[in-house]
């Protein structure tokens, strides 16, 4: 897995991301173009999707470089907001420059915490981690070794719904929540304080393989693939938009222990490569499913 080439510095103020969808119909490429033109705006990158050429939803994502961006982004708008009426568009206009907050919620594996850490770190990922919440304190030191406020909140089947409000106050105005295999189901209501920007991964194996030991129950039924899912959370448990998936091949010989670590490894590129997407606003939700300009 290999994210897609930068056509630009992605640090800096000049880049925008603009995702729009329409009705399809002939020239809408040609009129988003001359309007970035028109603005002195140039296109670096541009990926597009129709959902049916001959009547359905057509999906279109650009990176430009805009000298003076934000202080150019009311004129762009403004145009935008002209073409949205006169196309029945829909748009998000954002400056790669601006870094997104994720508040990222744990238990008591770390691995797929680690990754986020790492890419931010290494700016693979540009975002900041504002917050590390947990329903148990072993990841403490991770989270302050890497300067990352820490917040314990423990969960109970009593005390379930007042964790869940207070952990909803730490995260504040978060941009994105990341469940990292945090091993709490998050309610209905905390899904739609969050719609879209709520990320989980998961094994593979649901729901074949459930419980509290998947990996035992694979390794018993002799499966020789180990994967991860990532997906946006909704009501519906692990019922989400799909962003990514990644499998890894295991044979007879394979271990419990094998396959577990084989599924970290695959937990972590998966879910760290769907964050990644997301902050770059490559994903689109349509429906049930996602379309993923990687």
């Amino acid at each position: 897995m290999s994210a897609a080439p930068l056509a630009h510095d992605p640090a800096s103020s000049d880049l925008g991301r603009l995702v729009v969808r329409c009705p399809d119909r002939p020239g809408i490429v040609a009129v988003l173009s001359r309007l970035l033109a028109d603005v002195g705006a140039n296109i670096t990158e541009s990926q597009q999707h129709s959902s049916d050429p001959t009547g359905g939803v057509f999906t279109l994502r650009l990176e430009f470089v805009l000298p003076g961006l934000a202080t150019r982004r009311r004129q762009l708008e403004g145009a935008l907001e002209l073409l949205a009426t006169q196309w029945g568009l829909t748009w998000r206009l954002t400056e790669a420059a601006r870094r997104p907050r994720l508040a990222v919620f744990v238990s008591k594996t770390d691995h797929v915490l680690q990754e986020l850490l790492y890419r931010v770190r290494a700016g693979d990922l540009r975002a900041d981690i504002t917050a590390v919440v947990s329903n148990h304190p072993d990841l403490e030191p991770v989270a302050a070794a890497a300067g990352v406020p820490f917040h314990h909140v423990p969960v109970t089947p009593e005390t379930k719904a007042e964790a869940e409000a207070r952990a909803l106050e730490l995260v504040g105005d978060a941009d994105l929540v990341v469940l990292a295999r945090y091993m709490q189901i998050v309610s209905a209501d905390f899904c739609r304080r969050f719609p879209e920007r709520l990320i989980n991964i998961h094994h593979s194996f649901l729901p074949a393989f459930v419980g509290a030991n998947p990996y035992r129950a694979a390794h018993d039924r002799g499966v020789k693939l180990i994967g991860a899912t990532a997906h946006y959370v909704t009501a519906d448990l692990d019922a989400g938009p799909i962003i990514e998936q990644e499998v890894a091949r295991v044979d007879h010989r394979a271990t419990v222990e094998d396959m577990r670590r084989i599924g970290r490894y695959v937990e972590r590129q998966v879910l760290a490569q769907a964050v990644t997407w997301h902050v770059e606003e490559r994903v689109v939700v349509e429906g049930d499913r996602t379309i993923v300009f990687a």
